[in-house]
């Protein structure tokens, strides 16, 4: 038990800061995550669950009694909101890397087909993020959620549409990751939290590419529609392990 205490009580520090190994490695998952889903890969879900799981522990500061015992209701419910939604995209993706590859032996084990939303979906995901956030900002304030508690349910709302668009394939769930970060890097940085802060802004970065790459995956598949050619059997279609 000394042994598992260290490990999860284990440190980083730099200079005046101290970092939590857990906050650190948890976000490596989630990274990995990303690149998985960037690559449209079925194993991006249960790594990222692993990272959700770590993450939720360190931003239950007070509750694990981390050195950072602050709580951010919205950023840890998040982590559990992404494990459930994980599941989904997973058997989602499960289900058509199944079909893609009994429909063309050449598919490269890609697990979904990027795809626009249309504009009812969209109206959904502005409508929802703008009411959820409205809606579950008193009741993170009730909950004594660090402020200001509307960046919480912004990020927690917006996590929760960019992973179900995920699922569903929607290029346009990389554009609300940016709209996440935006928003979460104060606030992470204003709470302590800095690895998760720079993250954020690596994310960033990486969420503008990767809807740029899926948009690419999706003009590319619609011209070889047109042409006749199965989309997944592009010499151009990522290849890679398959989970």
């Amino acid at each position: 038990m000394d042994l598992i205490h260290a490990l999860f009580d284990a440190q980083l520090t730099i200079g005046d800061q101290h970092l939590l190994w857990r906050e650190i490695v948890g976000n490596g998952f989630g990274l990995a995550s990303a690149l998985g889903g960037m690559r449209r890969k079925i194993w991006a879900w249960p790594v990222g669950i692993v990272g959700n799981l770590l993450l939720l522990t360190v931003f239950l500061g007070a509750v694990f009694a981390t050195p950072n015992p602050v709580n951010l209701l919205g950023q840890a419910g998040r982590q559990v909101m992404f494990v459930v939604v994980s599941v989904y995209g997973w058997v989602q993706w499960r289900r058509t890397r199944d079909r893609l590859g009994d429909a063309d032996a050449d598919s490269h084990g890609v697990a979904v087909e990027p795809r626009w939303a249309s504009w009812r979906q969209r109206v959904f995901l502005v409508v929802a993020l703008v009411a959820g956030t409205a809606l579950l900002t008193p009741i993170f304030r009730a909950l004594e959620s660090y402020e200001p508690v509307w960046a919480d349910a912004w990020i927690f709302m917006g996590s929760l549409l960019a992973t179900y668009g995920m699922a569903k394939g929607w290029v346009e769930f990389w554009l609300i990751w940016v709209a996440v970060d935006i928003v979460g890097v104060p606030l992470l940085i204003d709470a302590g939290f800095y690895a998760s802060a720079f993250m954020y802004v690596f994310y960033g970065a990486f969420t503008l590419v990767g809807f740029f790459v899926w948009w690419r995956i999706d003009r590319r598949s619609k011209a070889l529609l047109l042409a006749g050619t199965s989309p997944a059997a592009s010499p151009t279609a990522p290849s890679g392990g398959q989970a």
